[in-house]
């Protein structure tokens, strides 16, 4: 049986919580941390987006069976699991690293991202400001940065930022997570 593979990739603060969250997510093959949306040139290393001088952001490749989760499914979660109301920041990660972007990689994720952020508009208090925007490059994120959660679930950043965010994902999103 042939799957129906797809990509999205989405940045929504530290990669380390997204990347965290995805890791959960039924239909999900892959999560991978990494940089997208700079302006300048070659790969980028952590140091070098931390400083917010590239211009890229903090970002997870999502491969995902659309036949079991669908794109608009991947978004809603994202959305939910994040805070894509304030600019240019979650919690106390600030700068442009950490916005909240939709990078599409075609036209019909444009589209379905568009329509996703505006229906869920009117859930929030606030404007959401998350950024639609074309994927132009990917760069994967040094190794140490993959499956980072499961691998420092003790550490103070993973306790208290990315297990409250992967709690909020369980209560919401019960019906759409892997059951082992």
């Amino acid at each position: 049986m042939t799957k129906n593979i797809q990509i999205a990739t989405v940045g929504g603060g530290c990669f380390w919580c997204t990347e965290a969250v995805f890791l959960e997510v039924n239909g999900v093959e892959k999560v991978i941390s990494g940089y997208s949306g700079g302006n300048v040139p070659g790969h980028p290393t952590y140091r070098e987006v931390c400083s917010g001088l590239t211009g890229h952001a903090e970002v997870i490749q999502i491969t995902f069976d659309a036949d079991i989760i669908s794109y608009e499914d991947i978004l809603i979660i994202f959305m939910t699991t994040h805070d894509p109301t304030t600019l240019n920041r979650q919690g106390a990660d600030r700068g442009t690293q950490y916005r909240s972007v939709i990078f599409y990689h075609n036209d019909g994720q444009k589209n379905i991202a568009e329509i996703v952020v505006n229906e869920l508009s009117s859930h929030f208090e606030n404007k959401i400001v998350t950024e639609v925007s074309a994927l132009d490059v990917f760069y994967e994120a040094e190794k140490e940065h993959h499956n980072y959660y499961n691998q420092n679930q003790t550490q103070g950043y993973c306790s208290f930022v990315i297990t409250p965010k992967l709690q909020k994902l369980r209560k919401l999103h019960a019906d759409k997570l892997k059951t082992s």
